[in-house]
């Protein structure tokens, strides 16, 4: 009897995962990647400024799946089987130990990726599994009962399983080859960016970072509150690139044209921030306003807020006229920017959009319209915010498709 055949396509964190364990759940599984391009495991290699965001270090599913924008039942589904915990002892089996940075990403001690990709690449060449570069597909089809695989250069290929396993798309156009199988496309919009703002001086304060911000997209439900960076471009860091995901249909619809209102002191508001200046004007009364910031905002910052508020530096606290004080408390509490645009984070590319969900059963990440076909990764309607969530998902889709199908009730 020939053994049966699984092709792989996409040779990144999803398709490896999903590889590797297929073929540690049944060895004699001929396995075969097949990538497109001429690198393998690519948003491996920077993901986290080349060290490897591989998970969070969360250990409660319903504290997790908070995180995804899109997919959240889904994934909470599919994480009793696979978790950030099944993830840590999976690489630490392999040599590979994780460590906790404060904000809750993981990274290999290391401090590179190369340790996760030799990690992978050495389990690939453990079970023989056999990787071809260039190989665009065009075309699935099943054919006698097997799935075959068309590719760009007229090249054809037959397998038992096939696990897509592709990575978003940016244009629907691209998801062709699976909506001809009969499946539905929920639409691909870029998630995971930055804003432009680009009529206001604040760019000129590029490099500087706030602990902690509340962003409100104008009009809408959608708020944030963490670290922001000023870019030379506009506003970034985990506020606006959490924001960015979860607003991400909402912000696509206006071509990225809207406002949003910063409260750059959270724990105040207008009327809380108010009294506190009265108890300041007092406590502070003659000390200069430019040396003594008492909200512990960067120095340029400040500086920036007192020329927004045509606030004379050299003024003291005491002598701060009524109509400037209440300026700066609303820039302080509730400044708006207009955006006007987008700028792509890092090299981190995520899109939202992909398989509609209710056509993948979660439990074996089995099409339920093409028997015998996976998926894996973020070919499906699933993203999550920026952290080492979407590795998560990555890993948990790739193992769960790779177990099933290394499992399969066919072998026996």
């Amino acid at each position: 009897m020939n053994n049966k055949k699984l092709v792989v396509i996409g040779g990144g964190a999803a398709g490896f995962f999903c590889a590797i364990n297929a073929a540690a759940f049944n060895p004699e599984l001929e396995i075969t990647i097949i990538e497109k391009t001429t690198k393998l495991l690519s948003k491996v290699k920077v993901s986290g400024g080349g060290r490897c965001n591989v998970t969070h270090s969360c250990f409660s599913i319903a504290e997790m799946i908070k995180n995804y924008p899109r997919g959240e039942n889904f994934v909470k589904k599919a994480f009793h089987q696979f978790f950030t915990t099944d993830t840590i002892n999976w690489f630490g089996k392999r040599g590979v130990q994780l460590k906790t940075e404060a904000d809750g990403r993981m990274f290999p001690v290391t401090n590179s990726s190369q340790t996760i990709i030799d990690c992978l690449m050495k389990e690939i060449n453990k079970y023989g599994i056999k990787i071809l570069m260039n190989r665009e597909v065009r075309k699935l089809s099943m054919v006698n009962g097997q799935c075959s695989i068309g590719l760009a250069n007229n090249e054809e290929m037959f397998a038992d399983f096939v696990c897509v396993a592709s990575g978003g798309f940016a244009k629907s156009v691209q998801f062709n080859w699976l909506k001809d199988l009969g499946h539905t496309i929920e639409e691909p919009v870029p998630s995971l960016f930055t804003f432009n703002i680009p009529a206001d001086p604040i760019k000129e304060l590029m490099g500087i970072s706030v602990e902690k911000v509340l962003i409100k997209i104008v009009g809408t439900k959608f708020s944030q509150q963490a670290p922001l960076l000023i870019t030379h471009w506009g506003l970034s860091g985990p506020a606006v690139l959490r924001l960015s995901a979860f607003a991400a249909r909402k912000l696509y619809k206006p071509n990225y044209d809207f406002k949003i209102i910063l409260n750059w002191l959270p724990i105040y508001n207008e009327q809380t921030l108010k009294e506190k200046f009265l108890h300041l004007r007092n406590d502070i009364a003659s000390q200069k306003i430019v040396n003594r910031n008492p909200f512990f905002l960067p120095q340029r910052l400040w500086e920036y807020f007192l020329q927004q508020s045509h606030i004379n530096q050299n003024i003291r606290w005491a002598d701060l006229p009524a109509k400037q004080q209440n300026i700066l408390i609303k820039i302080l509490c509730a400044q708006e920017f207009h955006v006007k645009g987008k700028t792509t984070f890092k090299e981190e590319f995520v899109t939202a959009g992909g398989i509609k969900l209710i056509e993948i059963d979660a439990n074996t990440m089995q099409s339920k319209i093409v028997p015998n076909l996976f998926f894996a990764g973020e070919v499906m309607d699933v993203d999550g915010i920026t952290g080492g969530f979407n590795f998560q998902h990555a890993w948990t889709s790739g193992w769960i498709a790779g177990k099933s199908i290394g499992e399969n009730k066919d072998f026996v």
